[in-house]
């Protein structure tokens, strides 16, 4: 094999490399950001990459957790999607600080769009109040595809920290900052416009990256550069002519 053969199997292997360090972080359905305070309103993205190379998305469901609802849930508008909000009795009605709370949001649904392969998508709702007495809340989420397929991605974390094959998209909670915070900030901002328990509308919001995938990204991009750098360098060695 020549040695110029050589360096062009090299790059593909580091190719590849770079995308199996990626694709485990950007395949399955996430939570954009992934934390928020504990006792806080949030805003988050659930963003939904196709990871089908001969199908497209058409339906996105999201379950909302019941055994610690949340009161308040507003959606963002998606151009091409249809938006369902379900409402649904809770087992026991739940104390909240604007009054008791016997239904809450049990599920989200876009439907009618399309995420082409190797495009994503994301979601935006705002929600609260987030519970106190929890360090993680997951959302338990079906993909559907233009074929039929559905992909369940509703499995919670393994006991040793590792990754199910499905994950469910999760929010982790963290405790409150000592000077009160988004939570003070979010709750007085909130409670004026809402006096009880309520789903809406919502007109406006943006959206943040992980930054766990991004280094995960650029990690791997930095290992194709070096690898490239170290082909080229020899390259230029060998080609150079005898003093």
């Amino acid at each position: 094999m020549s040695f110029a053969r050589r360096a062009a199997t090299v790059l593909a292997a580091a190719t590849a490399l770079t995308a199996a360090l990626a694709l485990p972080a950007l395949a399955h359905v996430t939570i954009q950001p992934g934390t928020a305070e504990q006792g806080s309103f949030t805003k988050v993205a659930f963003r939904v990459p196709n990871e089908r190379d001969d199908a497209s998305t058409t339906k996105v469901e999201v379950a909302f957790p019941t055994d610690h609802p949340l009161a308040f849930v507003t959606v963002k508008p998606v151009p091409g999607w249809k938006v369902e909000v379900t409402e649904g009795k809770l087992p026991q009605p739940v104390t909240t600080e604007y009054g008791p709370l016997e239904e809450a949001v049990t599920k989200v649904v876009w439907s009618g769009g399309e995420i082409k392969p190797g495009e994503f998508q994301e979601f935006e709702v705002s929600m609260g109040q987030l519970p106190t007495d929890v360090d993680q809340l997951l959302f338990p989420t079906k993909q559907t595809y233009s074929g039929g397929e559905v992909v369940d991605w509703a499995e919670a974390p393994k006991a040793d920290g590792s990754e199910p094959e499905h994950p469910a998209p999760l929010l982790k909670l963290l405790p409150a900052s000592s000077a009160g915070g988004s939570h003070g900030a979010a709750t007085a901002s909130a409670s004026p416009a809402a006096a009880a328990p309520s789903v809406t509308p919502l007109a406006a919001a943006g959206s943040a990256g992980a930054a766990d995938t991004t280094a995960r990204v650029l990690g791997g991009a930095g290992l194709v550069v070096g690898v490239i750098g170290v082909v080229v360098g020899v390259l230029g060695l060998r080609r150079r002519p005898a003093a």
